[in-house]
């Protein structure tokens, strides 16, 4: 006797984190139906002209914005930084690169070289 194989689906929140993308940014059928790993590999194999926007241009998440900056979460709460932003706006702040964005990225680059000495171990 064969088992059925079941469909694979998650919350499109789910599917809007392992995108890298802000679910609220996300077109209003996204957002409402349930995302199968399937149509997941297919949107990452050849994105949407939604999706290529929205990875290009924002509003990032959080974990996006923290990666893009060089630091980590806390350090963009520490900073000051609690919504979302646009790709702009994380430009602006490169640029501006503020004294709170210099420590974070000191404290980032100790954090990866402790974890580096580490697994050297």
């Amino acid at each position: 006797m064969t088992k059925l194989k079941t469909t694979q689906t998650m919350k499109p929140a789910t599917a809007a984190k392992k995108l890298g993308v802000l679910l609220e940014a996300t077109p209003a059928e996204f957002q409402e139906g349930v995302v199968s790993r399937d149509e997941l590999n297919a949107l990452q194999a050849a994105p949407p002209a939604w999706l290529a926007d929205l990875r290009r241009n924002g509003p990032h998440p959080r974990q996006v914005v923290a990666a893009k900056l060089g630091v980590s979460n806390s350090g963009l709460a520490r900073g000051g930084i609690t919504g979302p932003l646009t790709t702009a706006e994380i430009d602006a702040i490169k640029a501006e690169n503020p004294e709170w964005l210099q420590r974070e990225r000191a404290v980032q680059a100790e954090v990866r070289k402790e974890a580096q000495r580490l697994k050297q171990r």
